[in-house]
């Protein structure tokens, strides 16, 4: 893997659109227009800085392990395992939401053009159908992901393109500047603006996540010490601009606010391509959506599985001898491929009964790996002149940067956690901050339990039969 195709897996994980698409309709009750392009300026910036700061220490522990690896270096062993799992965590639950939303989109499109009402059921089928198709993928090699992600970076940027550009020059009316760039618009139940903004301000907050994906392969990738940090860096700051210019696009666009919140078709921007370009043309453009979903899917098993294989190479998942083994033809972690299929389709099964309890579990998504992102970083800056970067430096600004990286990461997980309706039932509670405490509460019951005995941050434990060794460090 080359540098560009470590950037393109950042970028594909990212893929504004499929977050961007997914969390329009939340985003016009929360705020509206002026709130979701303002906050995504924000928010791209303050994660552009948290992924600078990130890519700071990864040139320095440029291993698949990621921000676990970092945190164990910089703090100790039991930093490393609250991170690690913070971060596994959130990459399965990430493949949960991108897969089954993919799934959602996909029961929309055959809605249009079928007539096919999808059910729980028909969904789930179609969740299980598609990770099935990336285990596959994951499975043939890195070269054949790596293809894959490349491919995802044009098509991604290519598809804002055709999406901005369709909607831009349909002979429909548009919506003025001062409607796209000031209107706000509050269906959430509270009544302070400021608060509004700050929920609102999660539609940019749960795109932007994933780009330790470049991490995760480093040790797949050529000259990894500058080409890891430069692909989490670039993968942030190409994403913010694009993203940008698609929401956008959407909000000029858009005929009937009303209508497109409450679409028949459960897919917001669906309602706008309808609106602008008619049956034909909206089916083609949410083809291109539910294509980028898919390569987004693919990119996120690939560092998932990366994570589940670094993880077991230091003894701390449960079956570590099998998940830590290389297929020795695709020199692929392929059983721990197959281990980051089968726990997120486990994981989204309640949404055949709750879409509640799905929304619960996958909430670990942005509240996992956000803090495991600013966790490295803290460490790095705690550790003082006794930190050693590596060839890709911020230099002397890594300090003031690194600061407002680590608080905007406890400021926004603390976002991530509150409510976002009113009146707070069963339906309408966020689940993100039980879902976070559940999640350290794992961590710290499996420390007691077993990785103060087994866990070992190590390379040089003996090969399983059939096992390459792919060593951690530099």
């Amino acid at each position: 893997m080359g540098a560009f195709g470590n950037f393109a897996i950042s970028f594909s994980v990212i893929c504004i659109l499929a977050g961007g698409m997914s969390l329009f309709g939340f985003g016009l009750g929360h705020g509206g227009p002026a709130v979701m392009l303002g906050t995504w300026l924000l928010i791209g910036f303050m994660t552009l800085l948290v992924g600078m700061s990130l890519a700071d220490v990864v040139s320095a522990y440029p291993t698949s392990g990621g921000p676990y690896f970092m945190a164990d270096k910089l703090g100790g062993p039991r930093w490393g395992w609250v991170t690690g799992w913070l971060n596994l965590l959130g990459l399965l639950g990430a493949i949960a939401g991108i897969d089954y939303g993919a799934a959602a989109f996909a029961g929309a499109f055959a809605q249009m053009q079928w007539d096919i009402t999808p059910t729980d059921s028909t969904t789930m089928l179609t969740f299980g159908c598609i990770l099935l198709v990336h285990g596959l993928l994951n499975s043939a090699g890195v070269r054949l992901v790596t293809v894959l992600n490349s491919i995802s970076v044009w098509w991604q940027l290519l598809g804002v393109a055709v999406i901005v550009g369709a909607l831009t020059l349909a002979p429909a009316q548009h919506q003025s500047a001062a409607f796209v760039f000031t209107h706000f618009h509050n269906d959430s139940g509270f009544s302070s603006p400021l608060y509004v903004w700050a929920v609102g301000a999660l539609v940019a907050g749960y795109t932007f996540c994933g780009y330790d994906a470049s991490a995760h392969v480093a040790e797949e990738t050529t000259d990894a010490q500058t080409s890891a940090p430069r692909g989490i860096v670039r993968s942030i700051y190409v994403s913010w601009i694009a993203g940008f210019v698609l929401l956008a696009g959407l909000l000029f666009a858009m005929q009937d606010y009303t209508a497109t919140q409450n679409t028949a078709t459960g897919v917001p921007p669906a309602q706008i391509f309808l609106d602008v370009l008619g049956a034909s043309g909206a089916k083609a453009l949410l083809l291109v959506v539910i294509v980028a979903m898919l390569f987004c899917g693919n990119a996120e098993v690939a560092a998932a599985s990366r994570m589940v294989y670094a993880f077991s190479r230091s003894r701390a998942l449960p079956g570590w001898q099998s998940w830590r083994i290389v297929n020795e033809k695709t020199k692929t972690p392929t059983r721990a491929v197959w281990f980051v299929i089968v726990v997120p389709f486990v994981l989204a099964l309640p949404a055949l009964w709750s879409p509640t309890a799905y929304g619960a579990i996958t909430a670990i998504n942005a509240v996992g790996m956000t803090p495991a992102y600013g966790i490295p970083v803290f460490l790095a800056l705690r550790k003082g002149a006794a930190y050693q970067p590596g060839r890709w430096s911020l230099g002397r600004w890594r300090l003031p940067i690194g600061y407002i990286a680590v608080a905007y990461v406890a400021m926004i997980t603390v976002v991530f956690c509150l409510p976002q309706s009113t009146p707070i039932t069963a339906d309408s509670f966020n689940y993100a901050g039980v879902t976070l405490l559940a999640a350290l509460l794992l961590a710290w019951a499996t420390w007691i339990t077993r990785g103060k005995r087994d866990y070992q941050l190590t390379a040089s434990q003996a090969a399983q039969p059939g096992e390459a060794m792919i060593h951690e460090g530099f």
